[in-house]
C-alpha cells in the first residue's frame, strides 16, 4: 500500500502534468502514443527532482531546523532544482526531435534559457513550500503531543504523591482511634483492628485506580464510620441517602471518606451528645453531587486541613475546572462540605 507521500506524489504531478499533455495534444499536435509517453515523462522528471530533493534534505535534517534557517536553504534548491527541470524538459524535447528528424539538438537545447524556466520554478516552488509546511506543521503535532503526555506524566506523578501522603494521614487518624479503644475496651480495640486492615487492604489496592466507583467508596466509609462507632458508641449516628442510579459512577477513592472523617473530627468529636453525619449523593445534570452535614462551629483553620488541602488538589488535577468543593455553613451549628464532580464511569 503505497504511503501518503507517494499518493501525493503521483497524484499531485500527475494532475500538474494533464496541462501538459493537453497542449502536447491540441497546440503540439503529438499523437496519442507520443503524448502520453511525454506525459509519463513529465510525471517522471518531476517526481525525479522532488523525490531527490527530500532524500538530500532529510539527510541535511533541514527539516529539524527554525524557518529562518531553512528558509536560507531552501530558496537557492528551488533555483536548482528549477534550472534543472528546464534541463531535462529540454532533453526530453531533443530525444523526441533527434527520434523523428534525427537532428541532433541536444548542445543547443542545454544552452536555451526558455519559458520552461519559469514554469520550473513555479512549480518547484510550490511543491517544496508545500513540502516543508507540512513536515513543520508535522512537527508542531507531534511536539505538542509530546508536551501533552509530559504534562499527563506530570499531573499523574503529583496525584501519585498526593496519593502516598494521604494514606499516611488516614493511617495516623485511625491509629490513634484505636490508641484509645486499647484502654478503654481491649476486645473492641481488636476488632478495631480488624476494620483498620481491611480499610489499608481497599486503599492501597485502590492506588492503581485515579478512581473508584461511588459503591467502592461508600463500602469504605461504612468501614470507617463502624471504626469510628466503636469508640464513640451511640455519639456517632450516620444517615446516608444515596441515589442508586450514581452508584456506578466515578470519584477520586477517599473523598467522601475524608468529608465523613473530617465531619466526625471537627464536629462530632467537639459536642458532648455527639450528633448525626449526614451523606447525601445525588446526580445534577452532568455532575455528581456529593454533601455531608455534620453539626458544629464553621471554623476555617479546622477546615483546611492536610487531607482537605490534599482533596482540592486532587480535583483540581483530575478535572480542573470541571469540579467544585467548599465547605460552609448554611445555619448555626451545621456544617456542610459539599462535592461537585463531573459524571464518569469507569
Amino acid at each position: 500500500m503505497p504511503s501518503l507521500y507517494w499518493k501525493c506524489q503521483i497524484i499531485g504531478w500527475g494532475t500538474v502534468s494533464l496541462l501538459w499533455l493537453y497542449i502536447a495534444l491540441v497546440r503540439d499536435r503529438f499523437g496519442i502514443t507520443d503524448a502520453l509517453t511525454n506525459y509519463v515523462l513529465d510525471i517522471a522528471i518531476c517526481i525525479g527532482l522532488t523525490h531527490t530533493y527530500r532524500i538530500f534534505s532529510l539527510k541535511q535534517g533541514w527539516d529539524q531546523l527554525v524557518i529562518q534557517e531553512l528558509i536560507k536553504r531552501v530558496v537557492p534548491s528551488i533555483l536548482i532544482l528549477s534550472v534543472l527541470f528546464m534541463l531535462l524538459m529540454n532533453v526530453k524535447m531533443s530525444l523526441y526531435i533527434y527520434a523523428y528528424s534525427g537532428r541532433n539538438t541536444f548542445s543547443e537545447n542545454l544552452l536555451l534559457w526558455n519559458p520552461v524556466l519559469i514554469t520550473g520554478a513555479r512549480h518547484m516552488s510550490i511543491w517544496v513550500l508545500a513540502y516543508h509546511g507540512y513536515k513543520f506543521y508535522a512537527r508542531e503535532i507531534d511536539t505538542a503531543k509530546k508536551n501533552a503526555q509530559l504534562s499527563v506524566m506530570a499531573k499523574q506523578t503529583q496525584l501519585d504523591n498526593l496519593s502516598a501522603q494521604l494514606n499516611p494521614h488516614f493511617l495516623f487518624n485511625s491509629l490513634n482511634s484505636i490508641k484509645a479503644l486499647t484502654l478503654e475496651n481491649p476486645k473492641v480495640a481488636r476488632r478495631a483492628i480488624d476494620l483498620l486492615s481491611d480499610l489499608l487492604r481497599s486503599s492501597l489496592y485502590g492506588k492503581e485506580h485515579t478512581t473508584i466507583t461511588i459503591a467502592e467508596e461508600l463500602a469504605l466509609v461504612k468501614d470507617y464510620v463502624e471504626l469510628e462507632q466503636l469508640r464513640f458508641e451511640e455519639r456517632l449516628r450516620i444517615k446516608m441517602e444515596v441515589d442508586d442510579a450514581s452508584k456506578d459512577f466515578t470519584i477520586p477513592p477517599l473523598s467522601i471518606q475524608l468529608l465523613v472523617e473530617n465531619a466526625i473530627k471537627h464536629g462530632i468529636d467537639q459536642q458532648l451528645d455527639g450528633g448525626t453525619v449526614e451523606i447525601s449523593v445525588r446526580t445534577d445534570g452532568n455532575h455528581i453531587i456529593i454533601t455531608v452535614k455534620n453539626p458544629g462551629i464553621f471554623s476555617k483553620k479546622e477546615h483546611t486541613g492536610l487531607g482537605l488541602q490534599n482533596l482540592s488538589e486532587r480535583l483540581w488535577l483530575q478535572y480542573g475546572g470541571r469540579s467544585e468543593f467548599k465547605i460552609e455553613a448554611p445555619m448555626e451549628q451545621l456544617i456542610e462540605a459539599t462535592l461537585k464532580i463531573p459524571i464518569e464511569k469507569r
